[in-house]
């Protein structure tokens, strides 16, 4: 009886094991200008307009982002540097990007086997953005508001919008003593007004994280405008090619 206990629950968990499956995310490039889109993990891609790259994503990834460089300038070996989102000084990401940057965070077959996904202003923003799931039933998060043209003086930075908490580094905007520690700031109201379910600040958990299973994903850089929905897909900036 142990035996056919044991060899049950084991077929359960082999069961469980092959319904979490990996995740494709179609990262697009609709911005009138190149983006060398980073993803960790993933690594990165140079995407001139129109172009895409495909990902497929591990069952159980977790603490993941998709987001675009601007104003990058590599050199054959794929070393250089970006002017938003530079990961590390190469094509390639294995870390995190240096803000300002507009992020699609993620984490896949988490609680109750369910996706947590969200668009974050935490770290600034240079792109606007669409994160949105292939399934129809599941929420199209998307940011296209003129953040960088709009952005309060001691936010701005080259290429970008800056969150408060990069430049000021206190409690006050950066949640760092912890839940309930801080709240919103007239900067991150700001972020907020203009794109409502994207995080404004670090503890903007209730409006801004949205859930889904069993879906492939898109993260479109410059989305098209739909439904109202405003374009806005050129920054105030010369974009630098890659040197050959």
């Amino acid at each position: 009886m142990a035996n056919i206990s044991l060899s049950t629950f084991i077929f359960s968990i082999l069961v469980l094991v092959s319904t979490a499956t990996a995740a494709t995310f179609e990262i697009l490039n609709q911005c009138s200008y190149t983006v060398w889109a980073a993803a960790s993990p993933g690594g990165g891609r140079r995407l001139n307009s129109g172009q895409s790259w495909t990902l497929n994503v591990p069952a159980g990834t977790a603490m993941a982002r998709i987001w675009g460089r601007t104003n990058c300038n590599f050199d054959s070996s794929g070393r250089g540097r970006c002017e938003t989102g530079d990961c590390t000084g190469g094509l390639q990401c294995t870390g995190w990007g240096q803000p300002p940057n507009t992020l699609a965070e993620y984490a896949l077959n988490q609680f109750n086997n369910l996706d947590f996904y969200d668009i974050s202003l935490v770290d600034g923003f240079n792109i606007p953005m669409e994160f949105s799931p292939t399934s129809s039933s599941c929420h199209r998060i998307i940011c296209t508001a003129d953040i960088n043209g709009q952005c309060p003086n001691v936010l701005k930075a080259p290429g970008g919008c800056n969150n408060p908490c990069t430049v000021f580094k206190t409690n006050e905007y950066c949640c760092t003593n912890g839940q309930g520690t801080c709240s919103a700031t007239q900067y991150s109201i700001f972020f907020k007004e203009r794109c409502p379910d994207a995080y404004s600040y670090p503890q903007d958990d209730p409006t801004s994280t949205f859930t889904c299973t069993s879906t492939n994903y898109r993260v479109v850089f410059c989305p098209k405008a739909r439904l109202g929905d405003t374009e806005i897909n050129e920054l105030p900036i010369q974009m630098v090619t890659e040197e050959h």
